[in-house]
């Protein structure tokens, strides 16, 4: 196999399908993109596949001995599930800025641990979504929570891309530059 491909363990693959899958989800409904589809039409995603799958996931990943998988998505699934069952309540805009925020803190987390640079993307796309939906949250704007309905989508893709990735062995690495002096035209 290709030093660039990285096949990844069978939790990651379906973690991050998950992941993917409520991400895009979730984003979508916050751009209103598709007409008549809202952040709460992704409710029984985020429920069954971004909260029970995930924590699943998160389970297996602890019983493989790999913590940080174990942590993102025991954690992860944690957050899809809380903000699922918690779609209906009523909660003032303050107290829902407040969770995303948190969470935004668990993303930030996993964007810093470590990790291939798939992840580390697909993380740090979460948290500026998560970030950006707080501070909506907060200011009661929709705009900008449209803004950060469009970073849950490319962190979604980035999450997809990860997983379809390690299934075909498509590279998942960027390019590196080559060691040594920069070559310029004039030599």
């Amino acid at each position: 196999m290709d030093n660039d491909v990285s096949a990844g363990s069978t939790t990651t693959i379906v973690g991050r399908l998950a992941l993917g899958i409520t991400l895009l989800a979730f984003g979508l409904g916050y751009t209103e993109v598709i007409d008549g589809v809202t952040a709460a039409d992704a409710v029984s995603i985020a429920q069954y596949v971004g909260g029970v799958a995930l924590f699943v996931a998160g389970l297996m990943a602890f019983r493989d001995r790999d913590a940080v998988g174990g942590t993102a998505f025991s954690a992860l699934g944690a957050l899809w599930f809380t903000w699922a069952v918690s779609a209906d309540g009523q909660v003032s805009a303050n107290a829902a800025g407040l969770f995303l925020l948190l969470f935004a803190l668990v993303a930030l987390s996993l964007a810093v641990a470590g990790g291939d640079q798939l992840g580390k993307g697909m993380y740090g796309l979460f948290f500026v979504s998560l970030l950006l939906l707080a501070i909506a949250n907060f200011a009661e704007n929709d705009g900008l929570a449209k803004v950060g309905g469009w970073f849950a989508v490319a962190a979604g893709a980035v999450a997809w891309y990860a997983a379809t990735a390690a299934l075909a062995h498509w590279p998942t690495a960027l390019p590196r530059r080559a060691a040594g002096r920069r070559v310029t035209a004039t030599g």
